[in-house]
């Protein structure tokens, strides 16, 4: 396979196949999670760390997407906890400890849903929250490679793994390593997982929206801020969630 962008739409638009056919009923799962929560006066919580931090904003906070959503981040931990600016760093998401205490800053009820992405699955800090949120109640859409996540172990002292604590798995389809060129002397180019999960997100968002239609429920969805009568629209939206859904760095 040679190295060049036309190869890499190539295997991008082949991985978009496969994963659009093979998570097609997954991802009705999950929207009739996210759906009942909605219908149930919840909200959809979306966390991840990393590159995956990308799936949570394509769930929380953007034009087209669903109101009632609230984005985690590990920065929470300095912005809404306290903490110094230098715990932050690329081994945090590995630390189990710290995903107690991103729930409890989380503005989260009973009836709330949760949608975690990781492309390896095994990092401590998304394993232990994964775990939290189950022990809490709530409903659980994890966003993973089962490809990747099947050949790593678990950074977690339990030895799970983030799908081994979700009521719905959806494959990304990514490779292990994420990267799809081979490169000459070792090593690749071209990761995939940002591309898939975006997709997967905005499926289930589409499929939630669908049925709140289907059930007579007017979905409360952002214009975009960046056209006439956006802001307004949004703020009468928002207002709705006062408290329960943060917009921000």
């Amino acid at each position: 396979m040679t190295v060049s962008a036309e190869a890499y739409l190539a295997v991008v638009t082949q991985t978009i196949g496969r994963v659009a056919a093979e998570q097609r009923a997954a991802v009705g799962r999950a929207a009739d999670l996210l759906a009942g929560a909605l219908r149930a006066d919840g909200v959809i919580h979306a966390f991840g760390t990393g590159h995956s931090e990308a799936l949570a904003m394509e769930i929380a906070g953007r034009a087209g997407g669903l109101v009632p959503t609230n984005r985690i981040a590990l920065r929470d931990l300095v912005l809404l906890g306290g903490e110094p600016a230098g715990i932050l760093g690329p081994h945090l998401e590995r630390d189990p400890a710290v995903a107690h205490r991103l729930y409890e800053l989380a503005p989260v009820r009973p009836t709330d849903v949760f949608v975690l992405a990781s492309n390896s699955g095994v990092n401590g800090a998304m394993v232990e929250f994964a775990s939290v949120v189950k022990e809490r109640g709530h409903g659980l859409v994890a966003i993973t490679s089962a490809r990747h996540s099947a050949r790593m172990t678990s950074r977690h002292p339990s030895g799970r793994k983030l799908a081994d604590f979700a009521d719905v798995v959806l494959d990304n389809g990514a490779p292990y390593g994420d990267a799809t060129l081979p490169l000459p002397d070792g090593g690749a180019v071209g990761a995939v997982s940002s591309i898939t999960a975006a997709l997967l997100a905005q499926q289930i968002v589409a499929e939630t929206v669908a049925r709140l239609l289907a059930a007579g429920v007017r979905p409360p969805v952002y214009l975009s801020a960046n056209i006439t009568g956006g802001d307004a629209h949004n703020a009468a939206l928002e207002a709705r969630y006062a408290g329960r859904i943060r917009r921000g760095a």
